[in-house]
């Protein structure tokens, strides 16, 4: 396993990742086992604690921003980038690469906070997020040097972008993995469904599709909007393999990500089962902060409550 920093103490943004890349290759995909050992999941605790400060300061720095669905995906993403993908910050365009495709591009500030980490580029860039002339839009835009592989915003686009991705590997010969982050309002896009189709059709068992299910979409609940349960009926019924999980639980979320990059002649999808604004007590369950950033006085609460041990 990389090695990991400590979190001893106040961490500022420019402090060293806790998962530094391996100085002789790649991040590996790592096996079951290895994940779910007690120190490599205590370290990938650690590690969404700073990637939701790093949320928290981003959209505040930018005074706008989608912080409660982008905290909901920490655990998804973390588990991706320092555990199941395998994949290369110094040099992002390695033919081999896994793929991973942000559908749901608004929560742009989960992802760069965890490429950051994973050592892509430098953590200050964070704090330029949203400004003119930054790499870090609002919504994720095409960039292979900072690990983002698809631009996404439109809803529904990023999950069609996937299966095609995967489609290609297939016809070039190459075992990389496809994986595409959706929401659960997202999941109301007709293209969805079409996409879901193409990627039975085609047996497309190197994608994997997560759904961030964490019940909210811009200013409601899902439930209020459009009623999409039972999710496991309906994606089975497109003829696709189903897990559902606690999208919060590290164990069960590389057990299930494990599980499907074992499925055959099918595409696999994890329902995550996860909590907007999750970790911060006010933002949880509150539709408000699907897309306003926190005021400095909320953000100062926010990072308390995210301290874990540190002062």
């Amino acid at each position: 396993m990389p090695e990991m920093a400590e979190e001893s103490g106040p961490q500022s943004l420019s402090s060293p990742a806790i998962f530094a890349p391996p100085s002789d290759g790649p991040f590996p995909r790592r096996s079951l086992s290895e994940l779910l050992a007690p120190e490599t999941q205590r370290r990938l605790a650690a590690t969404c604690r700073r990637v939701r400060r790093h949320i928290l300061r981003m959209t505040a720095a930018a005074g706008s921003g989608h912080p409660g669905g982008s905290l909901s995906a920490v655990e998804i993403l973390t588990t991706l980038y320092f555990g199941i993908m395998r994949h290369d910050p110094r040099n992002p365009r390695w033919p081999l690469r896994d793929r991973f495709i942000l559908s749901k591009g608004h929560a742009a500030p989960a992802l760069y906070a965890v490429l950051a980490e994973a050592g892509y580029f430098p953590p200050e860039l964070l704090l330029t997020l949203r400004k003119l002339g930054s790499p870090l839009q609002g919504h994720v835009s095409y960039n292979l040097d900072i690990g983002v592989e698809a631009s996404s915003g439109s809803l529904g686009h990023g999950f069609s972008v996937g299966v095609g991705m995967a489609l290609a590997g297939r016809l070039d010969g190459l075992d990389y993995r496809v994986y595409v982050l959706l929401g659960d309002g997202e999941l109301e896009e007709g293209q969805v469904w079409e996409a879901a189709l193409a990627a039975a059709h085609y047996r497309l068992d190197n994608l994997t599709a997560i759904v961030d299910a964490n019940g909210i979409q811009n200013d409601d609940f899902v439930a209020r909007t459009i009623n999409l349960e039972p999710l496991d009926g309906k994606w089975a019924a497109f003829g696709w393999r189903v897990f559902e999980v606690d999208g919060h639980d590290l164990a069960e979320l590389a057990a299930a990500l494990d599980a499907a990059r074992n499925v055959r002649t099918r595409p696999s999808v994890v329902i995550a089962r996860t909590v907007k604004g999750k970790g911060v007590s006010f933002m949880e369950h509150n539709p408000e902060f699907h897309g306003r950033a926190p005021r400095p006085d909320e953000l100062e609460r926010a990072l308390q409550e995210l301290a874990g041990d540190e002062p």
